[in-house]
């Protein structure tokens, strides 16, 4: 395969741009407005094409740009990475009133975390725009797959994943139990942050 995404690299790129912009004049409105950081990071990347060729034969799709950008959600990716939890809810509800935007599918893992003690907020968009998409139609939509996380999350899930690809590990049982515990206590701690922000901007007496 030439390329995984056929003619839809410029659009795809735009797409991110467009709603990276968005995102970034909310940050910018509520700093003015509250002096408050809706985020500390902003990422984002169009998927590797060798990556998504690789995730389409994993899971048994034939690697051609319709599968890769209807079937699959991920070509365009964001992370944002928050120092509160109640940021997290306040991104998404920005990102659901955006006019171009609606949710296609969302996971909330931070009210009910994976087993092994992930938490994040995943939702897929899907984004109406005035380009021709992969199907010919113009406006097109596109996909955008965006997680959320506190720095918290985000440092534990980093960590989890540098762990997990170590060869030859002699005792998974103790380690997955040991990553489940870290995960529990970092949840308590961003409670806990979360609290003393309430005090100190007087939400709590």
């Amino acid at each position: 395969m030439d390329n995984i995404y056929g003619n839809q690299e410029d659009n795809l790129n735009i797409v991110m741009q467009d709603l990276v912009n968005k995102i970034q004049d909310c940050f910018n409105k509520e700093y003015e407005n509250n002096e408050t950081r809706l985020y500390e990071h902003l990422i984002y990347r169009i998927k590797d094409k060798d990556h998504m060729v690789e995730k389409c034969q994993r899971f048994n799709m034939e690697a051609t740009p319709i599968n890769a950008l209807k079937n699959l959600y991920d070509s365009i990716g964001l992370r944002i990475v928050c120092l509160f939890r109640e940021d997290i809810y306040k991104i998404i509800n920005y990102i659901k009133g955006f006019d171009n935007c609606s949710v296609f599918k969302e996971k909330d893992y931070i009210k009910q975390s994976k087993p092994n003690g992930y938490r994040s907020y995943h939702v897929i968009i899907e984004v109406t725009e005035n380009l021709e998409d992969i199907e010919g139609n113009n406006p097109g939509k596109f996909y955008v797959e965006i997680q959320l996380r506190t720095i918290a999350m985000d440092t534990w899930a980093a960590l989890e994943h540098e762990i997990k690809y170590k060869k030859n590990i002699t005792n998974p049982a103790l380690i997955e139990e040991s990553l489940k515990l870290c995960a529990d206590q970092l949840a308590s701690c961003d409670i806990q942050m979360q609290t003393v922000r309430d005090f100190a901007n007087n939400k709590v007496k």
